[in-house]
């Protein structure tokens, strides 16, 4: 009788089977961080809500959380959050777009692997240094001799400035790279009909690089949603109901590093508020995602 023919898996040498071992648990330690934090946002959450009603909570007007008498209401902080993320956006939409358009279509191969690292270095300033940047600079200096005294040095108008100059090389470098993406053969078809460079960038490349577009965008909102510190320093801790830039709010993150400090005591109504804003901000954050991965699905183009 002959020998049964040896797995595969088996011949492999013992160094191979070490190393997928080892790349799955790290993917596996991955997996368990992030079913472990939700779990403690989960209970944590549920424990705020056996005293406060979820009601109160989604529907409330009202934050104060360290200031007697203590309300609950989230949707201030989730006004300054959507309002700074707005701003942000319609600084780094049309930025971060004319940009990307500029590298993949009109500069030459010298100008964009000069220009691109120089843009992408952006994002990696450190956005607290974005922060003291928009106190000490872009407040006083700039906006307010333009709205004189109707802005103060805190305002989600600065911080939604400086949440712009972030999320700005985001939208640039994905969007770029989606238009870089698009086959030459689908430009030369349109200049082989007479359309002109602009005609082939709006008409061609525009519409086939909509999805990593989209996505792009949809990215750097939830970037901008997720910011902290530039928002801490420059929107302030102002929980108020308003949709004036000018005035000074406060955001879930702004919130969240507010009660992190170390001087709410653990345990207290205070601290497990941190929670259960936390897991609006998760969700909220998730919700974009999975936005943008259908965005991706629906709009992708393969060629």
């Amino acid at each position: 009788m002959t020998a049964a023919p040896t797995s595969l898996s088996r011949r492999r040498p013992i160094s191979e089977r070490v190393i997928e071992a080892l790349l799955f648990a790290a993917a596996a330690l991955g997996g368990l961080t992030t079913i472990g934090i939700l779990l403690v946002l989960f209970f944590e959450t549920f424990e705020f809500f056996l005293e406060i009603s979820p009601l109160d909570f989604f529907t409330g007007t009202v934050w104060s959380a360290l200031i007697l008498p203590n309300r609950f209401g989230v949707l201030p902080l989730i006004n300054g959050t959507l309002m700074i993320a707005a701003i942000g956006l319609l600084l780094a939409i049309p930025l971060g777009l004319l940009a990307a358009v500029l590298l993949a279509e009109y500069a030459s191969p010298a100008i964009r692997n000069v220009v691109k690292p120089i843009l992408e270095t952006i994002a990696g300033i450190p956005t607290i240094v974005l922060g003291f940047f928009a106190v000490y600079f872009l407040s006083p200096s700039i906006l307010e001799p333009i709205f004189t005294d109707r802005i103060g040095g805190f305002s989600a108008l600065a911080a939604g400035i400086v949440v712009g100059v972030l999320i700005t090389p985001l939208i640039a470098s994905i969007s770029e790279d989606a238009m870089s993406a698009v086959p030459r053969g689908l430009r030369e078809g349109a200049y082989a009909m007479g359309a002109t460079k602009f005609e082939v960038v709006r008409k061609v490349v525009f519409p086939a690089a909509i999805s990593g577009i989209m996505a792009s965008i949809i990215l750097a909102m939830s970037r901008a949603i997720g910011e902290t510190m530039a928002v801490v320093l420059a929107g302030g801790t102002n929980p108020t109901m308003t949709l004036d830039p000018l005035e000074s709010i406060q955001t879930m993150t702004a919130f969240i590093a507010q009660i992190s400090q170390g001087d709410t005591p653990q345990g207290s109504l205070a601290f497990k508020s941190l929670f259960a804003v936390a897991m609006v901000l998760f969700a909220i954050t998730f919700l974009l995602n999975a936005i943008s991965v259908r965005v991706v699905r629906r709009f992708r183009t393969a060629y």
